[in-house]
């Protein structure tokens, strides 16, 4: 039997439908709530609307659940690589052996990035933000590669092409950005460790692979790689639905990811750290800035908008955070400073009872400084993580059979009615 919500205005009652989720999660549908009754919803951050059905990212913050296709994220974090989750995401299955081959064959096959691209790279103005380069290198992908078919083969081409080139084209601008010669991928190594290969060798000093930091990378690369109706994620819907290009739509998704209140947070974790370092400024001190209503200071990396309880993803970084900095016997007063306050703020009864626990980009900020990734870098390795999520997320907007474009509705609130007068008479 369906269920409905009734919806009284003006005496006259309007039933909604009532819709569930394959979690149980249920809906008021509103989408004929305009034509039935000349209303609409004000909603402001769409934080209470529902924009989509979607099968691809299940999470739930009251419990702390996020799952990839129905896969637990924990599972995936322990047993799985990026690639193969990237595989899972984009396809919605686990790939089979001779699947997740040639997954892997075309994400070699399309890691080279064009020579005239160089150019583009090499005349931006020095001291420009990766985020900003990366955007632009991405949305001009296009100009490269303008055919595109919407058949299977096509899609996966497209697919790995940019996995592969967005992970080159990061390395390639840190490269130039230090004045060094690029480093070109090697068909030898896995997704994570050519990576690290590309940012860190040197003629001078051959960069040594390390088990330990390329575990690491996978692992913060599958815990990044979608987190369901987002901000980047929404932009990436929200474009697409004008059908623009592929890379148009991913394109806007690393600009919004661009932002401190998103993607920049674990950068604003170590600039937040070493403010504190750099100023001396005790541990009891920030907590107390922290918990003091007025005080400008802001406390980053600890709680979650959407996690009220715990962030799964911020437990499964916290392990990798001490594993790695066990294993590397890393020197960093800054390292040691996060540490500090990770220990004080999970002992203030403040804290706790708030429920502001250290989330992931608090413990992914530690890890990356530890991998050797500079500062500024860090959104950029957000957005290579959260790529196959924005993909699936658009390839899956443009397969629904249902698709609108995006239009939003607006409750104006401007100046009635007025009359145009001449500029003499003003």
């Amino acid at each position: 039997m369906s269920e409905y919500a009734k919806l009284v205005i003006d005496g006259k009652t309007f039933e909604l439908p009532i819709i569930m989720g394959s979690e149980g999660e249920r809906a008021i549908d509103i989408s004929q709530l305009r034509r039935l009754t000349g209303l609409i919803t004000l909603d402001p951050g769409f934080v209470n609307t529902g924009s989509c059905f979607s099968g691809i990212t299940f999470m739930d913050g009251e419990k702390g659940i996020l799952r990839y296709r129905g896969v637990p994220v924990e599972d995936l974090a322990e047993n799985s690589s990026f690639v193969e989750t990237s595989y899972l995401l984009v396809n919605g299955v686990l790939p089979k052996r001779k699947e997740l081959n040639r997954f892997s064959v075309l994400l070699n096959d399309n890691s080279l990035v064009h020579e005239d691209m160089q150019i583009f790279f090499q005349n931006y103005p020095r001291g420009s933000h990766p985020m900003g380069i990366l955007s632009s290198m991405v949305n001009a992908l296009k100009s490269f590669y303008p055919e595109f078919q919407a058949v299977k083969e096509e899609i996966n081409i497209n697919v790995t092409r940019l996995l592969s080139k967005v992970r080159t084209m990061a390395a390639m601008s840190y490269k130039i950005s230090k004045g060094h010669k690029v480093v070109y991928p090697r068909p030898d190594l896995s997704y994570c460790a050519n990576f690290l290969n590309m940012m860190f060798d040197t003629p001078v000093r051959p960069y040594q692979i390390d088990d330990e930091r390329v575990r690491a990378l996978n692992v913060f690369w599958i815990l990044h790689a979608d987190h369901e109706q987002n901000c980047s994620t929404t932009a990436v819907r929200i474009v697409g639905s004008a059908r623009v290009n592929l890379y148009a739509s991913i394109s806007s998704g690393i600009t919004a990811l661009w932002g401190p209140l998103h993607g920049g947070a674990n950068q604003a974790v170590i600039e937040m750290l070493t403010h504190i370092l750099e100023n001396g400024i005790p541990i009891r001190d920030v907590l107390e800035k922290a918990k003091t209503k007025g005080d400008s200071f802001r406390l980053m990396g600890f709680g979650h908008r959407v996690y009220k309880t715990y962030d799964p993803r911020a437990r499964i970084m916290k392990r990798e955070c001490d594993n790695l900095l066990e294993k590397l016997h890393i020197n960093d007063p800054l390292l040691d400073l996060a540490k500090e306050l990770e220990t004080a703020a999970l002992g203030d009864d403040y804290f706790i009872e708030h429920n502001l626990y250290p989330n992931i980009d608090f413990y992914s900020g530690i890890v990356l400084r530890a991998i050797g990734i500079p500062t500024n870098m860090f959104t950029v390795m957000f957005a290579i993580g959260r790529l196959p999520g924005w993909i699936a997320q658009w390839k899956e907007s443009i397969d629904d059979p249902d698709w609108k474009l995006a239009r939003p509705r607006q409750v104006y609130c401007g100046p009635a009615l007025t009359r145009y007068v001449p500029i003499e008479q003003r």
